[in-house]
């Protein structure tokens, strides 16, 4: 027997094995609504599919990741800066109590939890053989989450949504592959010859779910349903008050589509033919669906929506109902379809989950939608027509985004694990490069190829227990007449990124010479077109050289030479993609200016203006414009001048600066900034202070991205010049300009549950030396109390200056450094005055000896009452020359609404006496608050990258 036939035999003899050996499910659940619970029975029949000794069954209890705060799914919200699991009460969180688990001999079985939590083994008495079984019943209670936590669970109006609720087998790949519950909706399990679920549940509430309905009975104290499924990975189940699905029959296929996606100002029929439209299409590229049940809810909508501007507020969505309705569905039903019909692993090989769904859905806006753009019916009104942005398709998107993640040096490869990805990369840009990837060899080799890889993988993997990567990679690289290692090497295994220019271009009588550079060393195909006016007149592919080639084309009345003019490829930068024939003149960019930001085009020089408005109570509010560089998307060199005009003192204010930012690798150095940069203001009435910055700084982080932890390294020259109101110059004790050489190295690990941050701090200036570190602390202990430390210590090497301007300062600094965000920053009355920035001492009393001019050490610590109310104490040391050292303390209560955004401290008692009862007591109370927009937008965003 030759090779092939081997192959084909044996791939046979596995398939026959595997239909008559796969294990088999049932369970009997009764929901009770009273404990927000489930009482369990279940009966697995688990056959060893491996060609080991198995000695222990490791089985998927993810309804207990919710039962702590140290699992992991615990800590991948905190690593999102959600609190919500970790500050839970104890009824709203998940839990399993396992009553029993016995073998079909009704002899018990030990069972072990993983520390992870959410994963046991089940030890078994006797090692079970390859081709062998065992029947195993457990007996157990869900305790169900709350549903805010990651939408599964109960509600507080008794609806439950449940989706790998019961216990799973884990899968077995040459050992067990142990994913814990990390809200990725990726539990790899084995697959079920056959599947049963009885459910008793309260009468009020409706039931749909992904399995077949077999039976239903209602009786006094509820009601009673069977569902059956053969293949199905879970079962997931949907009850509620209302019964927002509907189903719908799809004819020759007799394919059943139960949905609860939205529709506003669709109507049924309407959603019944697009129902229709989606399942053609899916059965065009995708061969029939494997069982009779297709649910597509809106729950999983909801999970991975479509991003970017569908994540307006209905009522300003700009497409029309039939495309929006379409694409939520489409997206919805892709995921379920592939999910039940390749059994892939969900972690290590997402990117090709990824990639079939958003190509298909790319593929499924070209067939029916080839004109929609991105902004909808916003891209023909005044006022976003003009801007590139609106013209953009809406299959421009994919790009866009997943270069919002690389511009921002954030990709990860396509091969990263699911659970190893970033939430940016997670939801949107990976999965969105691996749609993108297809595209591009779609157009290398042919979309009938790429099509028909894709129909060839899912019909030969249809049914199988057992899929991976390696199995598409080899009919893609089957069904392609070209070499693919480029794309599967570097594309799919590396963050290289793309970027070519045309370096040159020389005309002959019949042929033109193209000189194109490879800019980042990555080998990849880059194609080329000629264009007459707008129309293509030649296409050619380059492939296989890493830094400067020439090449020589025929002559066809082109007029420009473009590098991916079909925007197919995901380059790093189209900026430098084009060359006119015209002569030198006609080459040249001409410079737009253009209001607000925009996408960037590659056509122009663009400059975008914006207008704005600043405030601080010396200049009162300062409006004036923006002028600046950057695009959407982060590019390496930056300007950005904002001039305003100060109505108070009649002049012009504001600032600017330049920077020059290069990104390096994933991990250890991964960025440095060269910037200078200055800005001018008032600090008092008539007096303006002016800076001027040359700085250079650099970052490093760890491989994985996910972690918060990162140090910064920053050197910069500070010059401070400032035009002093003759009226109060005599109040002024320092000379008026001076100089302040620094560097600052800060650690910092920004964890929502345990923060830590280092920061080291040098100056130098001809008066003075100094150098000061701070450490700060913040620790969410498990029963919920959060407690907070900072210290800092400041000495002066050198300090030849004449009044405390340049001191440390007890608990308002002067920041001669113009660093801090001050309403108010010379007031000593009033409300201005009472803002406080925590930095140097940190006190919040109001000390009249304020100061210390040799050196200060104090500590400010707090910790909770209830929720966001604390108590703070401060105390330090502080030592003057001459004069002697000073002991300083104070405490009071702290409302940390928001930490290190809206806090207000109120003084109890200090060195100055019961704070609490003295006449004055409004003046006492200090306040944190941020107001700059960039600091505020953070708060929101921090979650994604």
């Amino acid at each position: 027997m030759n090779r092939s036939k081997a192959l084909l035999f044996g791939m046979v003899f596995f398939m026959l094995h595997n239909i008559s050996a796969q294990h088999t499910n049932s369970v009997f659940a009764k929901i009770i609504p009273e404990d927000e619970s489930i009482a369990v029975q279940q009966h697995y029949l688990y056959i060893n599919q491996s060609e080991d000794q198995l000695d222990e069954i490791w089985f998927y209890d993810w309804n207990n990741s919710y039962s702590s705060k140290r699992t992991p799914l615990s800590k991948r919200f905190s690593e999102e800066f959600n609190r919500g699991l970790h500050l839970a009460r104890q009824r709203d969180r998940g839990s399993t109590d396992i009553i029993s688990i016995v073998a079909n001999n009704y002899k018990g079985l030990k069972w072990e939890y993983a520390k992870e939590e959410d994963l046991f083994k089940v030890i078994l008495p006797q090692a079970l053989a390859p081709g062998d079984s065992i029947k195993i019943h457990f007996t157990y209670n869900l305790k169900l989450p709350d549903t805010r936590f990651s939408g599964y669970g109960y509600k507080d109006n008794g609806e439950l949504y449940l989706k790998d609720w019961y216990f799973s087998p884990l899968a077995y790949r040459d050992g067990w592959l142990k994913y814990s519950n990390k809200n990725l909706d990726d539990l790899y399990t084995e697959q079920t010859a056959e599947s049963e679920v009885q459910v008793i549940f309260p009468k009020q509430l409706y039931l749909n779910s992904n399995y077949k309905l077999q039976s239903e009975s209602e009786f006094p104290q509820g009601k009673q349903v069977i569902l059956k499924e053969k293949g199905v990975l879970n079962c997931e189940l949907f009850l509620t008050i209302e019964n927002n699905f509907s189903s719908q029959l799809i004819m020759p296929s007799g394919l059943k589509v139960v949905s609860d996606i939205e529709a506003k100002k669709y109507n049924a029929p309407e959603q019944g033919a697009s129902i229709s439209r989606i399942a053609d299409f899916l059965e065009k590229y995708l061969g029939e669906y494997p069982h009779d049940h297709l649910l597509v809810s809106e729950m999983d909508y909801n999970r991975y929506p479509l991003y970017g501007i569908n994540q307006l507020p209905s009522f300003v969505r700009p497409y029309e109902a039939r495309f929006q309705y379409e694409m939520k569905f489409l997206k919805t039903a892709l995921r379920t379809y592939l999910r039940e019909t390749i059994h892939m692993d969900p972690r290590a090989d997402k990117w090709v989950f990824d990639g079939l769904t958003n190509y298909l859905m790319i593929r499924f806006v070209e067939e029916h939608y080839p004109d929609q753009k991105w902004l909808g019916k916003l891209s023909k009104v005044w006022g976003f027509r003009s801007f590139n942005l609106a013209k953009m398709g809406f299959n421009d998107q994919y790009n866009l985004l997943h270069m919002l993640s690389v511009r921002s040096n954030l990709d990860q490869a396509l091969s990263t694990p699911n659970d190893s990805l970033i939430k940016l990369n997670q939801k949107i840009a990976s999965g969105y490069k691996a749609g993108l990837g297809l595209a591009y060899v779609a157009d290398y080799i042919g979309k009938d190829k790429v099509e028909a890889s894709i129909q060839e993988f899912v019909r030969e993997r249809k049914g199988l227990p057992i899929s991976s990567a390696k199995d598409y990679e080899r009919i893609l690289r089957k069904v392609s007449d070209k070499d693919l290692d480029w794309f599967f090497t570097e594309y799919v295994q590396t963050r290289k990124k793309i970027d070519y220019r045309i370096k040159k271009v020389e005309q002959g009588e019949d042929s033109i010479r193209v000189t194109l550079k490879n800019k980042r060393g990555t080998a990849v195909p880059i194609s080329l077109f000629g264009l007459q006016g707008d129309s293509v007149v030649s296409k050619y592919w380059f492939t296989g050289f890493d830094s400067v080639k020439r090449f020589s084309i025929p002559k066809k009345g082109e007029e420009r030479l473009v590098l991916n003019y079909n925007k197919v490829i995901p380059e790093f930068n189209q900026r430098d993609n084009w060359k006119s024939l015209g002569g030198f003149l006609s080459s040249n960019k001409k410079i737009r200016f253009q209001f607000f930001k925009d996408t960037e085009n590659p056509y122009y020089n663009q400059f975008f203006y914006v207008p704005i408005a600043n405030y601080n109570i010396y200049d009162g509010i300062t409006p004036g414009i923006r002028l600046y560089n950057k695009t959407f998307l982060e590019r390496q060199f930056r300007f950005d001048i904002a001039p305003t005009y100060s109505f108070l003192e009649r002049t012009l204010v504001g600032g600017g600066g330049f920077q020059y930012r290069k990104y390096h690798g994933k991990s250890g150095l991964f960025v440095s900034n060269y910037s200078i940069g200055g800005g001018t203001s008032h600090f008092q009435t008539n007096s303006r202070y002016t800076t001027i910055t040359p700085s250079v700084s650099f970052g490093w982080r760890p491989g994985d991205l996910i972690s918060n932890k990162r140090q910064f390294l920053n050197a910069r020259w500070r010059n401070v010049f400032r035009n002093i109101d003759p009226a109060i110059a005599n109040e002024i004790d320092t000379d008026p300009d001076y100089s302040v050489f620094n560097v600052r190295y800060i650690n910092r690990d920004n964890d929502i549950i345990n923060f830590k941050s280092m920061e080291l701090d040098f100056q130098y200036s001809r008066d003075f030396t100094k150098v000061s570190f701070e450490w700060e602390f913040r620790r969410l202990f498990q029963n919920n109390r959060q407690i907070n430390l900072r210290l800092y210590a400041g000495k002066f090497l050198r300090n030849q200056t004449n009044s405390d301007f340049f001191s440390f300062a007890l608990d308002r600094p002067t920041d001669y450094l113009f660093d801090l965000d001050y309403l108010g920053r010379s007031e000593a009355t009033g409300l201005v005055s009472q803002q406080i920035i925590i930095a140097e001492g940190g006190f919040k009393s109001r000390f009249e000896d304020a100061f210390a001019n040799d050196w200060l050490v104090a500590t400010n610590g707090s910790f909770n009452l209830w929720r966001w109310i604390e108590l703070y104490g401060d105390l330090g040391f502080a030592s003057d020359n001459p004069g002697g050292t000073r002991f300083i303390y104070d405490s009071g209560v702290r409302l940390n609404l928001v930490t290190d955004y809206f806090e207000l401290y109120f003084p109890l008692y200090s060195n100055l006496g019961w704070e609490i009862a003295q006449p004055d007591y409004g003046t006492r109370i200090r306040f944190i608050v941020t107001v700059s927009p960039k600091t505020l937008t953070g708060l929101f965003t921090r979650k994604w990258f």
